[in-house]
């Protein structure tokens, strides 16, 4: 039986092309390439360390909810900002590129905070390639495909699921940025296609998982977090090979990584699984917490 451990708490290094200026006031401060933006941020519950006129003067975008919305709003760009731009990631061999874009939701299609789980997923994927391998790696949930890009650059055998067109095209856009190829792209429910894979009793040499707190399938599914997670999981136990790996996040703010850990030791019995939170700190030192995580890897 696996023991708890300490939980971890990690934060992207190396990561020039991304800065967390200034965070406070339900808000947060960062430069992401070429640009700087201003996005709200309700776990930034402490002040600011600038004055409101230094933000203002800083950012190059600046998003502003809509009254009868808590997600949806639209941005204030300053004049000459581009709607689209790349903003790089290196770590080993891997270079990878990633478009952002300004969305009504006020996500730009970068987590920059998964760059230390994108670290393992590459270190973990090199392992079996080392050892003679193509590891096959399922993304579930999986967004414009950071994750993706990291398992492909190197040498995986990647399937990219989200429910959502639009993004699996922008992660399309990202893999032939990055001058990868290969991925294979399905548009569909992650809980539907996992559960054909298992009657199709496929195996995956890595799992990885980033669902969303609330959301849609590609036919209106709904999905709640807390009520499907572990069918799901469920499911995936049976696709993931006896020495795969697993990696799962979870951005809701009501859940631990200690509620994670718990989720997979039950289900993964003989694994050493680390957990812990990602996190982001800006250039005044506060800790910004982002994400929670579980992950494991069972190859010797």
């Amino acid at each position: 039986m696996s023991k708890t451990t300490p939980p971890l708490l990690l934060t992207p290094s190396d990561f020039a092309d991304y800065q967390l200026i200034d965070t406070g006031g339900y808000e947060k401060l960062e430069r992401f390439g070429s640009y700087v933006l201003s996005r709200p941020e309700p776990q930034a519950i402490w002040q600011k360390s600038l004055s409101q006129e230094q933000w203002l003067d800083m950012a190059d975008g600046r998003f502003e909810r809509d009254a009868s919305s808590e997600e949806r709003g639209r941005w204030v760009m300053r004049r000459g900002m581009a709607d689209r731009w790349h903003m790089a990631y290196s770590y080993k061999k891997m270079s990878l590129s990633m478009r952002l874009a300004l969305t009504s939701f006020k996500h730009v299609g970068i987590f920059p905070e998964q760059a230390s789980n994108w670290r393992y997923i590459y270190d973990n994927v090199s392992a079996r390639v080392s050892a003679g391998r193509r590891p096959s790696v399922l993304n579930l949930f999986a967004y414009t495909g950071g994750a993706s890009l990291a398992a492909c650059a190197a040498g995986g055998d990647v399937t990219h699921v989200d429910s959502v067109k639009q993004v699996v095209t922008w992660s399309r856009e990202n893999m032939e940025a990055s001058h990868l190829d290969g991925i294979r792209w399905i548009v569909e429910d992650a809980r539907k296609f996992v559960h054909k894979e298992v009657r199709r009793a496929r195996r995956y040499d890595g799992i990885i998982l980033d669902p969303p707190a609330y959301g849609r399938g590609s036919q209106g599914e709904k999905w709640v977090l807390e009520e499907h997670i572990y069918p799901l999981m469920l499911d995936c136990r049976h696709l993931l090979a006896d020495d795969g790996f697993m990696v799962l996040n979870l951005y809701s703010m009501g859940f631990s990584s200690l509620l994670a850990h718990s989720l997979l030791r039950q289900l993964f019995a003989d694994a050493h699984i680390d957990h812990g939170e990602l996190y982001v700190t800006d250039t005044f030192g506060k800790n910004l917490p982002l994400s929670i995580f579980a992950r494991f890897s069972r190859m010797p």
